[in-house]
């Protein structure tokens, strides 16, 4: 059942995308992650998204505007290497989350009047630098996700390209990272089984979806169709949005506790293993605490904490950060974990 799900979202996905110059990709990550573990989402989109390259290709090879092409693959190639490789050193998470505020801050394109013409000249106008370094923030960011979709639709906007073109192009820009992100995520391990069960079922939409563009695309103006890019670079950003918190929130358990005294305002996050705690003073003004291990400190410093420990079965350090400058406080503690008391220090 789960199988027939994912495949009506990959063909809707899918279907969408090509109505809506892309971002197949960027709605299937959050829903593919409720099956597939984050690290294995973008193997499996990208079986997809590679396939449905493939096929956009032979459909519109003819009108494919390989003047952006050549000055797009080479710094994208290399980027796609650069965010492949940093998968085993960052968090996906954190950069879906970078990614989904920027696709919703497009909300505000929705609601300016679109052009309804392109210039087939228009990307004379974009300088050769600038679709070099689009190609190589595509690359990087599709490597690290496994797609880019829409993220780049404003681009290919400003370039002039018709409907038909957005897409032929895209794909054919694409194409070549798709195989080469295969290749690197099959090297790092991250194909199993079910990935690739996954991946061929998203695969087989692509290329059911891709017929369909032959006979929707001549049917939609060029208003119509940069409307759309923006409607689905939004609500990717949304789905995207909303995972990114739920992974962060899994990984970290953040916990906020805000309290409010007659002689200060204080607030305590708890993420992840560590805590920060913020405090204004009305008297001293603001203060921001971080737990510190006592080996942290110089030897001097130590010492002294170590001279003041007395019978105290536990010692908290803390550094703070103020106007004024950087000090520590110390924790004393009794087995019962009760404090006894507490010194501040430079």
């Amino acid at each position: 059942m789960i199988y027939f799900f994912l495949f009506v979202a990959a063909l809707t996905a899918f279907s969408l995308s090509a109505f809506c110059g892309g971002g197949a990709g960027l709605l299937l990550i959050p829903i593919l992650g409720y099956s597939l573990p984050l690290s294995q989402v973008p193997a499996a989109v990208t079986l997809g998204t590679a396939t449905s390259s493939f096929s956009r290709i032979w459909i519109f090879f003819n009108v494919i505007r390989w003047d952006i092409a050549k000055l797009f693959l080479p710094t994208a190639m290399l980027g796609v290497i650069l965010g492949a490789k940093m998968l085993s050193y960052l968090q996906p998470m954190y950069l879906e989350l970078c990614i989904s505020l920027f696709l919703i801050s497009n909300l505000l394109w929705l609601f300016r009047k679109q052009e309804t013409k392109h210039t087939a000249s228009a990307s004379l106008t974009v300088p050769p630098w600038q679709i070099r370094l689009v190609g190589l923030l595509a690359g990087f960011i599709s490597g690290l996700t496994g797609a880019v979709g829409v993220l780049f639709n404003r681009f290919y906007f400003r370039c002039g390209l018709d409907n038909d073109e957005i897409i032929a192009t895209r794909a054919a820009n694409e194409v070549l990272l798709h195989l080469i992100k295969l290749y690197l995520y099959a090297s790092l391990g991250l194909f199993h089984l079910k990935t690739i069960e996954i991946g061929l079922l998203v695969a087989l939409a692509a290329v059911l979806s891709s017929g369909l563009m032959k006979f929707v695309l001549p049917r939609v103006s060029r208003g119509l169709f940069m409307r759309a890019g923006y409607t689905a670079m939004v609500l990717s950003g949304v789905l995207m949005l909303n995972r990114a918190v739920v992974d962060i929130k899994l990984a970290n358990d953040p916990d906020l506790i805000v309290t409010i005294k007659a002689e200060e305002l204080s607030a305590r996050l708890t993420w992840n293993t560590l805590v920060y705690l913020a405090e204004l003073r009305y008297d001293e003004g603001l203060e921001i605490e971080n737990a510190v291990p006592l080996s942290s400190l110089s030897v001097d410093r130590q010492r002294y904490v170590q001279s003041l420990q007395g019978g105290a079965e536990k010692v908290g350090i803390e550094k703070v950060y103020a106007l004024k400058g950087i000090s520590y406080e110390a924790y004393f503690f009794d087995h019962h974990n009760r404090l006894i008391s507490k010194i501040k220090f430079d």
